[in-house]
């Protein structure tokens, strides 16, 4: 591997074979704006001035592919997507590179786990390439937009969802591709905090066989009442325990979860394996050969409510943490349940906990080579 990033830029530009991705004139809001959004940009607030939208139709495959101006959809009323749920996301960053460049992280992987979310909604494959050069081409149009604060990201959002106005329960034939942007700070409004967590009892994420292992819209619509159980019961965020036996901790909310066991050098971590009902998670991923790295060992198995209690209550678990795209690493301090509430540690942010997160942004934000080729170049340094 290289440290070097790749240069993805291409002229003109090609969205899949026999369709060019045709670049629009897109109003720009003015440079007062853009500053004022990017002092305070919050999560999910803010989009930039472009987006990308494709369309497939079946019989024709891919075409329509455009870089446009941000602005509303029009759609039918009998739209499938919105009656049948036939809708899949992904979530990446791009960030700004201390010699002026932008580049994202892991991009690749974010494709292949869009086209494998596809695949299991009866869905068409977005190409590869496809779904890179419109990243890619959102990216460079709005570079402006890339914010250059600590631990600032410009987040993108890439989705397909069926558009055939039609009511019945088939695949569609017609689908939109698209892919929006938005300058990001953090995504918890206190920050790195440990955060609390209520161990849901009374629902289930995901079941051998359904949709756990891709990002699917239907996935994050049922895990909105855990999430306000959770909510009423003081803390921050749910934990889903496994759908048979609601003995296996499985994810935090929409991120996965590791486990440190013991301190300092000798310091392991434990992560749920990835059963099917599990999003494999690229940050998850990345932090596994991060820690290896570091001389930790890393265990991917099946972890109990019970030991994690247990472990809690004898020293053997130090710490707990949660990560994912949006929010990277976050700490967790207190655990709620039915049977009885502990606390991880002293409650504060263990130190293994945030040298993997200094370890991982260095490496995202180009600050410490990047030795497994993990970031992508989407703009060059600016003129």
């Amino acid at each position: 591997m290289t440290d070097t990033l790749a240069d993805s830029r291409t002229s003109p530009r090609v969205f899949t074979e026999g369709v060019p991705l045709v670049v629009e004139d897109v109003p720009r809001r003015s440079a007062a704006d853009r500053v004022a959004v990017l002092a305070d940009p919050g999560f999910g607030r803010h989009f930039t001035d472009s987006m990308v939208v494709a369309r497939y139709r079946a019989g024709e495959g891919w075409v329509d592919a455009r870089l446009t101006g941000y602005g509303p959809l029009q759609l039918d009323p009998s739209t499938a997507g919105l009656h049948y749920a036939q809708s899949i996301f992904e979530g990446l960053k791009a960030y700004a590179q201390p010699d002026g460049s932008v580049a994202t992280f892991r991009p690749e992987s974010n494709a292949a786990r869009f086209a494998r979310s596809a695949a299991r909604l009866a869905m068409p494959a977005v190409p590869h390439d496809a779904f890179l050069t419109a990243v890619d081409a959102l990216v460079d149009a709005d570079r402006e937009w890339v914010p250059t604060g600590p631990d600032q990201t410009l987040y993108l959002r890439p989705y397909m969802m069926a558009v055939d106005p039609f009511l019945g329960v088939r695949p569609a034939s017609e689908y939109l591709f698209l892919v929006i942007a938005s300058p990001a700070g953090a995504y918890f409004p206190r920050g790195v905090q440990p955060v609390s967590v209520y161990l849901s009892e009374d629902y289930i994420r995901a079941a051998p066989g359904g949709t756990g292992d891709v990002k699917c819209a239907g996935n994050y619509a049922a895990s909105l009442l855990a999430q306000e159980q959770a909510i009423a019961a003081g803390c921050d965020q749910v934990v889903w325990l496994d759908a048979v036996e609601k003995r296996w901790v499985e994810e935090m909310g929409g991120m996965n979860l590791f486990f440190v066991l013991g301190s300092g050098a000798d310091a392991e971590l434990v992560t749920p394996e990835l059963t099917g009902t599990l999003l494999p998670g690229i940050t998850r991923e990345s932090l596994i050969t991060v820690a290896r790295e570091l001389g930790h060992p890393v265990t991917e198995r099946k972890f109990s409510v019970d030991e994690w209690r247990a472990g809690v209550a004898d020293g053997t678990v130090t710490e707990t943490f949660a990560c994912g795209t949006a929010a990277v690493i976050t700490p967790v301090g207190e655990v709620k349940g039915r049977t009885g509430d502990f606390t991880v540690g002293n409650g504060e942010p263990g130190p293994l906990t945030m040298e993997l997160r200094a370890r991982l942004l260095d490496v995202q934000h180009g600050r410490v080579p990047d030795t497994h080729g993990w970031l992508h170049r989407v703009a060059p340094v600016a003129s």
